[in-house]
């Protein structure tokens, strides 16, 4: 297989985080990469061939910030239920925030919505092919809008994931980890690995690689087969002086969200039984002993237990009011006078 090498490499400054890479080294990253990823890719089943745009897209929104392991089971559960954006886009709120599940940061699930109701309404149905008219969609950054053109439509973009620039900053400018978010240097300095032909490959391959190969937590130094090229490994594998913030869950109001979104979702689990699909805001912020016990019948058994875990957590009752609110203004609650509930 015969890659050529990219005329776009151009001198850096002097003081550039992105050093200059010579031809030779970037044809050879991606000799390597293509090939380690024809046989070592993960089977996952929206890189098959036969993979709509719009199924690609929703593998996308749910991939961001979570493990292919949860995603996987709850990606084949949608594309069954909803295979096109009009399905999507017609199906009620509530339903596709429970179907979101344990994803986490479920108001992907609504913009996730959003783009399909645009989509199937002004685009007749169609998931736009270039990165630009990606990125008009609600939700649609330009991570996701370069991926989906990328592995949707073949267009040649330059996706960069938090793996890939790991591994394009381990490589060849010797760091750890890069900064927090990609800047428009950044992005122009990757942009010359991505080869004319088979650039599909590579952005799917390197992205493979930073998840199984060059991973941020104990990278396999020892079979990677660019570890003689390694800037990073050369210097000794120095740690960045910058830590990654890594983000609490015990206690903060992440989790407490959580906790409220479950009581609504075995709520409306549980309505076409005798039970409502909504919950009286007393049951949430009222002190155990004062709840009327009439309320308590208003709710089955699964809604019950919910309430409790979430109770379990904090009896601020101020605190919960507040995520709430702010669960009603995210568009994930709705409030009906003194009952909440999934939104509809």
């Amino acid at each position: 297989m015969t890659h050529r090498a990219s005329a776009e490499s151009s001198p850096s400054r002097p003081d550039s985080p992105f050093p200059t890479v010579a031809n030779t080294d970037i044809h050879r990253v991606r000799e390597t990469i293509i090939t380690w990823f024809d046989s070592a890719a993960r089977p996952l089943p929206w890189r098959d061939a036969d993979t709509s745009a719009w199924a690609i897209l929703v593998s996308e929104i749910m991939s961001q910030q979570t493990p292919v392991a949860r995603v996987e089971p709850r990606w084949r559960e949608w594309m069954q239920k909803w295979p096109t954006p009009a399905d999507l886009a017609q199906a009620p709120t509530a339903e596709v925030l429970q179907r979101w599940d344990r994803l986490g940061y479920p108001r992907r699930a609504l913009r996730l919505q959003e783009a399909a109701r645009v989509i199937a309404e002004e685009l007749d149905g169609q998931v736009p092919q270039t990165a630009e008219e990606l990125e008009r969609l609600p939700g649609i950054g330009s991570y996701t809008a370069a991926a989906v053109a990328s592995f949707a439509h073949g267009e040649r973009t330059t996706v960069l994931d938090t793996n890939v620039r790991r591994v394009l900053i381990r490589l060849f400018a010797g760091r750890d980890r890069p900064s927090a978010s990609p800047g428009r240097a950044e992005t122009q300095w990757a942009g010359q690995f991505v080869p004319e032909a088979d650039h599909m490959k590579w952005n799917a391959g390197v992205m493979e690689f930073g998840a199984l190969v060059c991973t941020a937590k104990n990278p396999r130094c020892q079979t990677c087969p660019l570890k003689d090229l390694c800037a990073w490994q050369k210097a000794g594998r120095p740690a960045s002086a910058n830590r990654p913030k890594t983000q609490k869950w015990a206690g903060t109001d992440r989790q407490l969200r959580g906790a409220v979104m479950d009581v609504l979702k075995s709520a409306h689990t549980e309505a076409g039984t005798e039970f409502r699909d909504s919950v009286a805001i007393d049951l949430f912020t009222a002190p155990t002993t004062t709840i009327d016990p009439d309320l308590l019948d208003t709710i089955g058994l699964r809604t019950s237990a919910a309430l409790q875990t979430m109770r379990d957590l904090t009896a601020d009752s101020d605190r919960i009011k507040r995520i709430i609110n702010a669960l009603v203004v995210d568009g994930l609650a709705a409030q009906q006078k003194e009952r909440l509930s999934l939104p509809q």
